[in-house]
């Protein structure tokens, strides 16, 4: 059997109005993180604004101590919500499936109120990145549904982790 690999993860929370001491969906995510083994590389909030968002991605994307990025926050319709524009300005690739998986587990909670989230995931320089919705629960489901499993080593038949080292090969190539 495999042994479990932890990995360093960062959180954003994207809010208009939350502070470090309002921001359930944050804590959320650092719980289940460092109950699963992870480790906390950093937090950070920051207010429902494109370029700050896509500067703190491409900042901690930049850090060696930093292999997954977790954002919580503006992934729905209205006008402020622009986490995933900020995500996909800064991906390199998208991972499509994540969004639908989301979609999936959201559906058992709260039936076609899921099409109104906008989860996704990325790549960008050896840097998962996942944009989650604001809610404590969509933070749970897709933790506990989807990225706990595939940010697990021991996970079969596949995961993300045994594929991180390999994120970047295309830039060792001569």
């Amino acid at each position: 059997m495999r042994e479990f690999i932890p990995v360093r993860i960062a959180v954003l929370t994207v809010s208009d109005t939350r502070g470090l001491a309002e921001d359930r969906s944050g804590d959320t995510l650092v719980q289940r993180i460092e109950d699963a083994g992870h480790i906390m590389a950093a937090r950070h909030i920051l207010p429902d604004e494109r370029d700050q968002i896509a500067a703190q991605l491409r900042a901690w994307i930049g850090d060696p101590g930093i292999d997954v990025i977790l954002s919580t926050g503006g992934t729905g319709l209205t006008g402020r919500d622009v986490t995933v524009e900020a995500h996909r300005d800064v991906y390199e690739k998208e991972i499509e499936a994540f969004g639908t998986v989301f979609t999936l587990v959201s559906m058992k909670k709260i039936g076609t109120s899921a099409v109104q989230s906008r989860a996704c995931g990325g790549v960008a320089g050896g840097t998962y990145l996942f944009a989650l919705p604001g809610s404590p629960g969509a933070c749970k489901d897709a933790w506990d549904e989807i990225l706990s499993l595939q940010l697990d080593y021991r996970h079969m038949p596949c995961n993300f982790v045994e594929i991180l080292p390999r994120l970047e090969e295309h830039r060792r190539r001569k």
